[in-house]
Protein backbone atom coordinates (compact mmCIF):
# COMPACT_ATOMS: atom_id res chain seq x y z
CA UNK A 1 0.00 0.00 0.00
CA UNK A 2 1.55 3.70 -0.82
CA UNK A 3 1.79 5.77 1.91
CA UNK A 4 0.49 9.34 1.76
CA UNK A 5 0.26 12.30 3.76
CA UNK A 6 -3.81 13.57 3.75
CA UNK A 7 -3.51 16.83 2.38
CA UNK A 8 -4.40 19.90 4.52
CA UNK A 9 -7.54 21.53 3.75
CA UNK A 10 -7.81 25.43 4.44
CA UNK A 11 -10.77 27.05 5.26
CA UNK A 12 -12.07 29.06 2.55
CA UNK A 13 -11.89 32.88 4.08
CA UNK A 14 -13.83 34.07 1.28
CA UNK A 15 -17.16 32.83 2.62
CA UNK A 16 -19.70 34.92 4.42
CA UNK A 17 -19.39 33.32 7.80
CA UNK A 18 -15.56 34.65 7.37
CA UNK A 19 -16.04 37.87 6.65
CA UNK A 20 -18.90 38.53 8.14
CA UNK A 21 -17.85 37.52 11.63
CA UNK A 22 -16.94 40.21 14.37
CA UNK A 23 -13.57 40.27 15.66
CA UNK A 24 -12.74 38.36 18.64
CA UNK A 25 -12.81 39.58 22.33
CA UNK A 26 -9.65 39.80 24.57
CA UNK A 27 -9.92 40.79 28.28
CA UNK A 28 -6.86 40.49 30.48
CA UNK A 29 -6.31 38.06 33.02
CA UNK A 30 -7.17 39.39 36.25
CA UNK A 31 -4.09 37.60 38.00
CA UNK A 32 -1.62 34.69 37.47
CA UNK A 33 -2.99 31.57 36.51
CA UNK A 34 -6.50 32.84 35.44
CA UNK A 35 -8.69 33.36 33.15
CA UNK A 36 -11.43 36.02 32.76
CA UNK A 37 -14.97 34.33 33.38
CA UNK A 38 -16.51 32.99 29.78
CA UNK A 39 -12.82 32.49 28.44
CA UNK A 40 -12.29 30.43 25.17
CA UNK A 41 -10.76 27.13 25.81
CA UNK A 42 -8.52 25.01 22.80
CA UNK A 43 -9.49 21.92 21.07
CA UNK A 44 -6.97 19.60 19.49
CA UNK A 45 -8.78 20.57 16.19
CA UNK A 46 -6.69 24.38 14.07
CA UNK A 47 -8.36 27.03 15.84
CA UNK A 48 -8.58 30.52 13.92
CA UNK A 49 -8.93 33.58 15.50
CA UNK A 50 -10.14 36.93 13.80
CA UNK A 51 -8.03 39.82 15.07
CA UNK A 52 -8.12 43.32 13.16
CA UNK A 53 -9.61 42.05 10.40
CA UNK A 54 -7.14 38.88 9.86
CA UNK A 55 -7.78 35.06 11.02
CA UNK A 56 -4.86 33.80 12.86
CA UNK A 57 -3.94 30.33 13.32
CA UNK A 58 -2.74 28.38 16.91
CA UNK A 59 0.41 27.75 15.12
CA UNK A 60 1.06 25.27 18.86
CA UNK A 61 -1.68 23.83 20.49
CA UNK A 62 -3.21 21.64 23.04
CA UNK A 63 -6.81 20.60 24.67
CA UNK A 64 -8.15 22.17 27.37
CA UNK A 65 -5.98 25.60 27.38
CA UNK A 66 -5.87 29.36 26.97
CA UNK A 67 -5.64 31.28 24.06
CA UNK A 68 -3.63 34.23 24.34
CA UNK A 69 -2.60 37.22 21.86
CA UNK A 70 0.30 38.49 22.06
CA UNK A 71 2.90 40.35 19.65
CA UNK A 72 1.13 39.84 16.78
CA UNK A 73 0.67 35.60 17.26
CA UNK A 74 -1.78 33.70 18.94
CA UNK A 75 -0.09 31.43 22.08
CA UNK A 76 -2.21 28.48 23.72
CA UNK A 77 -0.72 27.85 27.22
CA UNK A 78 -1.80 26.55 30.20
CA UNK A 79 -3.57 27.73 33.13
CA UNK A 80 -0.48 27.58 35.39
CA UNK A 81 1.25 29.75 32.65
CA UNK A 82 -1.17 32.56 32.50
CA UNK A 83 0.20 35.98 33.71
CA UNK A 84 -2.04 38.70 34.66
CA UNK A 85 -2.56 40.83 32.58
CA UNK A 86 -2.21 38.52 29.35
CA UNK A 87 -4.86 39.25 26.44
CA UNK A 88 -6.92 36.06 26.77
CA UNK A 89 -9.70 35.11 23.76
CA UNK A 90 -13.16 35.03 25.14
CA UNK A 91 -15.96 33.28 23.93
CA UNK A 92 -17.70 29.86 23.62
CA UNK A 93 -18.72 29.36 20.07
CA UNK A 94 -16.98 27.85 16.93
CA UNK A 95 -18.19 28.68 13.86
CA UNK A 96 -17.43 32.26 13.73
CA UNK A 97 -19.91 33.94 15.43
CA UNK A 98 -17.38 35.52 17.92
CA UNK A 99 -14.33 35.44 15.75
CA UNK A 100 -13.67 31.93 16.70
CA UNK A 101 -13.63 29.09 14.05
CA UNK A 102 -12.36 25.48 14.80
CA UNK A 103 -11.52 23.74 11.90
CA UNK A 104 -12.35 20.04 12.28
CA UNK A 105 -12.28 17.13 9.62
CA UNK A 106 -9.70 19.04 7.82
CA UNK A 107 -7.72 16.32 7.33
CA UNK A 108 -10.01 13.51 5.89
CA UNK A 109 -9.54 11.68 3.36
CA UNK A 110 -11.42 11.33 -0.12
CA UNK A 111 -12.55 8.08 1.14
CA UNK A 112 -13.49 8.86 4.62
CA UNK A 113 -15.77 12.09 3.28
CA UNK A 114 -17.54 9.62 1.28
CA UNK A 115 -18.40 7.14 4.02
CA UNK A 116 -22.14 6.46 4.51
CA UNK A 117 -24.13 7.84 7.99
CA UNK A 118 -24.92 4.07 8.88
CA UNK A 119 -22.38 1.48 8.66
CA UNK A 120 -21.56 -1.93 10.95
CA UNK A 121 -18.05 -1.74 12.81
CA UNK A 122 -16.92 1.20 13.02
CA UNK A 123 -15.63 0.95 16.59
CA UNK A 124 -12.41 -0.47 17.41
CA UNK A 125 -12.41 -3.73 19.58
CA UNK A 126 -11.02 -7.46 19.20
CA UNK A 127 -13.16 -8.08 16.44
CA UNK A 128 -11.53 -5.52 14.25
CA UNK A 129 -9.47 -6.22 11.16
CA UNK A 130 -6.24 -4.41 11.67
CA UNK A 131 -4.24 -5.56 8.90
CA UNK A 132 -4.53 -2.27 7.41
CA UNK A 133 -3.66 -0.77 9.93
CA UNK A 134 -0.43 -2.37 10.02
CA UNK A 135 0.51 -1.24 6.37
CA UNK A 136 -0.54 2.24 7.41
CA UNK A 137 1.48 2.42 10.06
CA UNK A 138 4.82 0.99 8.73
CA UNK A 139 4.30 2.97 5.87
CA UNK A 140 3.77 6.34 8.31
CA UNK A 141 6.89 5.33 9.55
CA UNK A 142 9.52 4.91 6.80
CA UNK A 143 8.13 8.39 6.00
CA UNK A 144 8.53 9.57 9.51
CA UNK A 145 12.34 8.41 9.62
CA UNK A 146 13.60 10.83 7.46
CA UNK A 147 10.51 13.38 7.66
CA UNK A 148 8.91 13.38 10.94
CA UNK A 149 9.16 12.62 14.89
CA UNK A 150 7.72 10.17 16.23
CA UNK A 151 7.14 9.73 20.02
CA UNK A 152 6.45 6.53 21.63
CA UNK A 153 4.70 6.27 24.73
CA UNK A 154 4.83 2.69 26.24
CA UNK A 155 3.92 1.29 29.70
CA UNK A 156 6.34 -1.72 31.27
CA UNK A 157 4.56 -4.83 29.84
CA UNK A 158 6.69 -2.83 26.96
CA UNK A 159 9.92 -5.21 28.28
CA UNK A 160 8.14 -7.75 29.81
CA UNK A 161 8.81 -10.33 27.13
CA UNK A 162 11.50 -11.25 25.06
CA UNK A 163 10.78 -10.62 21.65
CA UNK A 164 8.65 -8.05 21.91
CA UNK A 165 11.62 -6.14 24.03
CA UNK A 166 14.04 -7.27 21.09
CA UNK A 167 11.94 -5.48 18.50
CA UNK A 168 11.41 -2.58 19.96
CA UNK A 169 15.41 -2.08 20.66
CA UNK A 170 15.40 -2.73 16.83
CA UNK A 171 12.83 0.32 16.12
CA UNK A 172 15.25 2.35 17.78
CA UNK A 173 18.37 1.30 16.36
CA UNK A 174 16.68 1.36 13.13
CA UNK A 175 15.54 5.62 13.39
CA UNK A 176 12.28 4.78 14.22
CA UNK A 177 11.90 5.74 17.69
CA UNK A 178 12.56 10.01 18.12
CA UNK A 179 11.63 10.36 21.63
CA UNK A 180 10.19 7.76 24.34
CA UNK A 181 8.11 8.67 26.91
CA UNK A 182 7.55 6.27 29.86
CA UNK A 183 7.38 5.84 33.63
CA UNK A 184 9.57 4.15 36.36
CA UNK A 185 8.89 1.35 35.79
CA UNK A 186 9.21 0.72 32.54
CA UNK A 187 12.72 1.46 32.71
CA UNK A 188 13.50 -0.26 35.80
CA UNK A 189 12.14 -3.75 34.90
CA UNK A 190 13.82 -3.25 31.43
CA UNK A 191 17.19 -2.15 33.42
CA UNK A 192 16.61 -5.57 35.74
CA UNK A 193 16.02 -7.52 32.53
CA UNK A 194 19.38 -6.44 31.05
CA UNK A 195 21.08 -6.72 34.62
CA UNK A 196 19.36 -9.75 35.83
CA UNK A 197 17.21 -11.49 33.01
CA UNK A 198 14.05 -11.11 34.77
CA UNK A 199 11.22 -8.42 34.67
CA UNK A 200 9.62 -8.14 38.54
CA UNK A 201 11.34 -11.12 39.25
CA UNK A 202 10.18 -13.26 36.38
CA UNK A 203 12.60 -14.81 33.48
CA UNK A 204 11.36 -13.04 30.53
CA UNK A 205 11.40 -15.62 28.73
CA UNK A 206 9.64 -18.59 30.54
CA UNK A 207 8.51 -16.27 32.65
CA UNK A 208 9.41 -18.52 36.35
CA UNK A 209 9.86 -16.41 38.67
CA UNK A 210 13.26 -16.47 40.14
CA UNK A 211 14.23 -17.46 43.97
CA UNK A 212 13.52 -14.25 45.70
CA UNK A 213 12.90 -12.22 42.73
CA UNK A 214 10.79 -9.77 44.17
CA UNK A 215 14.14 -8.50 45.20
CA UNK A 216 15.01 -8.15 41.42
CA UNK A 217 13.94 -4.72 40.85
CA UNK A 218 14.93 -2.95 43.85
CA UNK A 219 17.93 -4.27 43.90
CA UNK A 220 18.45 -2.83 40.24
CA UNK A 221 17.15 1.07 41.12
CA UNK A 222 19.71 0.76 44.54
CA UNK A 223 22.56 0.56 41.82
CA UNK A 224 21.10 2.79 39.46
CA UNK A 225 21.49 5.51 42.16
CA UNK A 226 24.69 4.28 43.34
CA UNK A 227 26.04 5.07 39.78
CA UNK A 228 23.90 7.91 39.87
CA UNK A 229 22.29 7.14 36.07
CA UNK A 230 20.99 5.32 33.71
CA UNK A 231 23.68 5.61 31.07
CA UNK A 232 26.26 5.42 33.61
CA UNK A 233 24.50 1.91 35.31
CA UNK A 234 24.40 0.84 31.56
CA UNK A 235 28.22 1.44 31.55
CA UNK A 236 29.56 0.20 35.06
CA UNK A 237 27.65 -2.76 34.73
CA UNK A 238 28.11 -3.65 31.27
CA UNK A 239 24.54 -3.73 30.63
CA UNK A 240 24.49 -5.21 26.69
CA UNK A 241 20.77 -4.97 25.47
CA UNK A 242 17.36 -3.94 26.37
CA UNK A 243 15.38 -0.67 25.35
CA UNK A 244 17.03 1.60 27.57
CA UNK A 245 20.27 0.46 26.45
CA UNK A 246 18.97 1.23 22.99
CA UNK A 247 18.01 4.44 24.20
CA UNK A 248 21.24 5.45 25.39
CA UNK A 249 23.23 3.69 22.51
CA UNK A 250 21.48 5.64 20.07
CA UNK A 251 21.39 8.27 21.75
CA UNK A 252 17.77 8.59 21.29
CA UNK A 253 15.81 11.29 24.16
CA UNK A 254 13.92 9.93 26.55
CA UNK A 255 11.24 11.16 29.27
CA UNK A 256 10.38 9.19 32.39
CA UNK A 257 7.99 10.51 35.00
CA UNK A 258 7.55 9.68 38.50
CA UNK A 259 4.06 8.34 39.91
CA UNK A 260 2.87 8.39 43.05
CA UNK A 261 3.45 4.65 43.83
CA UNK A 262 6.73 4.85 42.67
CA UNK A 263 9.58 2.77 44.56
CA UNK A 264 13.15 4.21 44.21
CA UNK A 265 12.48 5.93 41.89
CA UNK A 266 15.78 5.54 39.24
CA UNK A 267 17.79 9.18 39.35
CA UNK A 268 16.56 10.00 35.61
CA UNK A 269 12.60 10.14 36.43
CA UNK A 270 11.33 13.84 37.12
CA UNK A 271 10.01 13.52 40.84
CA UNK A 272 7.76 16.95 40.17
CA UNK A 273 4.88 16.16 37.88
CA UNK A 274 4.54 19.92 36.04
CA UNK A 275 9.02 19.60 35.27
CA UNK A 276 8.11 15.99 33.72
CA UNK A 277 4.97 17.69 32.04
CA UNK A 278 6.78 20.18 30.53
CA UNK A 279 9.66 17.83 29.29
CA UNK A 280 7.03 15.93 27.81
CA UNK A 281 5.42 18.74 25.93
CA UNK A 282 9.19 19.60 24.67
CA UNK A 283 8.44 15.86 22.54
CA UNK A 284 4.87 16.30 21.83
CA UNK A 285 5.36 19.83 20.05
CA UNK A 286 7.34 18.35 18.00
CA UNK A 287 4.88 14.97 17.60
CA UNK A 288 3.95 14.30 13.94
CA UNK A 289 3.34 10.54 15.47
CA UNK A 290 2.61 9.45 18.83
CA UNK A 291 2.05 5.74 19.66
CA UNK A 292 1.05 4.35 22.98
CA UNK A 293 1.26 0.86 24.00
CA UNK A 294 0.11 -0.90 27.21
CA UNK A 295 -0.53 2.53 29.19
CA UNK A 296 -3.68 4.04 29.65
CA UNK A 297 -3.08 7.01 31.90
CA UNK A 298 0.44 7.88 30.47
CA UNK A 299 -1.11 7.91 26.64
CA UNK A 300 -3.85 9.92 27.80
CA UNK A 301 -1.71 12.39 29.60
CA UNK A 302 0.27 12.58 25.48
CA UNK A 303 -3.05 12.76 23.80
CA UNK A 304 -3.74 15.62 26.02
CA UNK A 305 -0.88 17.34 25.00
CA UNK A 306 -1.14 16.43 21.40
CA UNK A 307 -3.14 18.27 18.55
CA UNK A 308 -4.27 16.95 15.00
CA UNK A 309 -1.92 18.63 13.40
CA UNK A 310 1.37 19.87 13.15
CA UNK A 311 3.03 23.95 11.77
CA UNK A 312 6.02 23.00 9.82
CA UNK A 313 8.95 24.99 9.86
CA UNK A 314 8.50 26.09 6.15
CA UNK A 315 4.53 26.95 7.17
CA UNK A 316 3.26 23.34 5.76
CA UNK A 317 0.34 22.08 8.09
CA UNK A 318 0.49 18.29 8.36
CA UNK A 319 -1.62 15.82 10.54
CA UNK A 320 -0.14 14.10 13.62
CA UNK A 321 -0.77 10.68 14.05
CA UNK A 322 -1.67 8.76 17.26
CA UNK A 323 -2.20 5.58 17.85
CA UNK A 324 -2.56 3.47 21.46
CA UNK A 325 -2.17 -0.21 21.58
CA UNK A 326 -3.85 -2.78 24.11
CA UNK A 327 -5.15 -5.87 24.93
CA UNK A 328 -8.45 -4.38 26.63
CA UNK A 329 -11.10 -2.32 24.41
CA UNK A 330 -11.59 0.26 27.03
CA UNK A 331 -7.56 1.50 26.96
CA UNK A 332 -8.08 2.36 23.34
CA UNK A 333 -11.14 3.50 23.75
CA UNK A 334 -10.60 5.91 26.47
CA UNK A 335 -8.35 8.55 24.56
CA UNK A 336 -11.27 9.05 22.61
CA UNK A 337 -13.38 9.90 25.85
CA UNK A 338 -11.26 12.10 26.68
CA UNK A 339 -11.55 14.38 23.83
CA UNK A 340 -8.51 12.82 21.29
CA UNK A 341 -10.90 12.15 19.29
CA UNK A 342 -8.13 12.01 16.45
CA UNK A 343 -6.47 8.71 18.27
CA UNK A 344 -6.87 5.21 16.36
CA UNK A 345 -6.90 2.22 18.61
CA UNK A 346 -5.52 -1.09 18.15
CA UNK A 347 -6.55 -3.94 20.37
CA UNK A 348 -3.54 -6.42 20.76
CA UNK A 349 -0.52 -7.35 23.07
CA UNK A 350 2.60 -4.95 22.72
CA UNK A 351 4.58 -7.88 21.76
CA UNK A 352 2.52 -9.06 18.69
CA UNK A 353 2.16 -5.42 17.67
CA UNK A 354 6.01 -4.54 18.11
CA UNK A 355 6.53 -7.93 16.31
CA UNK A 356 4.48 -7.73 13.20
CA UNK A 357 5.86 -3.79 12.96
CA UNK A 358 9.33 -4.99 12.54
CA UNK A 359 7.98 -7.77 10.22
CA UNK A 360 6.84 -5.69 8.18
CA UNK A 361 9.97 -3.34 8.23
CA UNK A 362 12.35 -5.75 7.72
CA UNK A 363 14.17 -5.66 10.60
Amino acid sequence: MQFKLNDYCEPDFSLDKFVNSPDVILEHAPKDMVAPLGFHATSIFPEYYKIDGKWLLAEDSRMDCVAIYENGKIYVREFRNIRGGDAVVMGRTENCQEGIYVHADCFRSKEQKNQEAFAFRQGRSRETGFSCDYDHINGLLKHEKENGYVVWVLGPACTFDLEARKCFSKLIENGYVHALLAGNALATHDLEAGLLGTALGQDLYTQRPHFNGHYNHIDTINKVNLHGSVANFIEKENIQDGIMYSMVKSEVPFVLNGSIRDDGPLPDVYEHTYDGQDAMRAHLRKATTVIGMATTLHTIASGNMTPTYRVLADGTIREVYFYTVDTAEFAVNKLGDRGSLGARGIVTNVQDFVGNLCKGLGL
